[in-house]
């Protein structure tokens, strides 16, 4: 991998040319950012801002974006990454009431290394997530593993299901007919990325290879799609798997997040 090159197609790729998360949210580039404002329930931030050019008033263009998520009643998150400039604007954000969340890591891996037959535990199978009753195994999964509400995910994945279901892969792995782990995969057309999301396994079947599983599962459907590249924001917890597997940090992001 060429490393800066690959950078640069990510920002360009899937933060300057974000596109919406579901059918009831939008993007809109506004001066020197892009922002994101979710449907119901849906994520809302910004996640691209060039203001490290001549003439822009940074301070003022991250006051812009706190009146207008503020208008909107709406907390957000400015998704600041270690490369993005001027080199203090995580300084400035928390400066203007922003608080960071714990970092995470851009990692990029291959699809092509990751086609291997790893298999989850006997007993445990993989299916699809194509129905209501699919996406609360899913819920139910993701609750568990995270120890969080996951109303935001069943509004997603039933909206998503519902208008856009090409760009998203869902999967649920069961003990039986018990959710043990979740995943979900983001396909963004015209680009070479495809994005894990999810990934959280119930605790008692950690350290089993479902985790493992559920990414061989999701790269196998994106190289049959034509992606090139799978992207993880990784915590600390799961970058060490992901790094054994071949994936390669590229940078960091950190959440600063705006409660109005």
């Amino acid at each position: 991998m060429d490393h800066a090159t690959l950078l640069a197609s990510y920002d360009r790729d899937m933060r300057e040319g974000a596109r919406p998360e579901s059918s009831d949210a939008r993007v809109e580039r506004a001066g020197t950012v892009v922002r994101h404002i979710g449907g119901d329930g849906g994520w809302n931030g910004v996640v691209w801002s060039d203001l490290d050019r001549a003439g822009v008033d940074i301070d003022a263009a991250i006051a812009e974006q706190v009146a207008f998520f503020t208008r909107l009643g709406r907390a957000f998150e400015w998704k600041l990454y270690r490369h993005d400039r001027p080199a203090d604007l995580g300084q400035r954000l928390r400066s203007a009431g922003f608080t960071p969340e714990p970092e995470e890591t851009l990692l990029i891996g291959e699809t092509a290394g990751q086609l291997v037959d790893a298999r989850p535990p006997e007993g445990v199978r993989i299916v699809p997530v194509t129905d209501r009753a699919g996406v609360d195994l899913m819920v139910e999964a993701h609750e568990k593993a995270f120890g969080r509400d996951g109303s935001w995910l069943r509004n997603l994945l039933l909206a998503r299901l519902a208008t856009d279901p090409d760009t998203l892969v869902a999967v649920v792995a069961l003990a039986g007919r018990t959710p043990v782990s979740s995943a979900r995969m983001e396909l963004i057309e015209g680009t070479a990325f495809a994005g894990l999301w999810g990934g959280g396994t119930v605790d008692g079947w950690r350290g089993r290879g479902v985790y493992r599983a559920l990414i061989a599962h999701r790269a196998r459907i994106a190289a049959g799609r034509g992606y090139r590249y799978l992207q993880v924001d990784a915590s600390d917890q799961s970058r060490p798997i992901l790094e054994r597997l071949g994936f390669t940090a590229l940078s960091t992001t950190t959440p600063y997040v705006y409660a109005p």
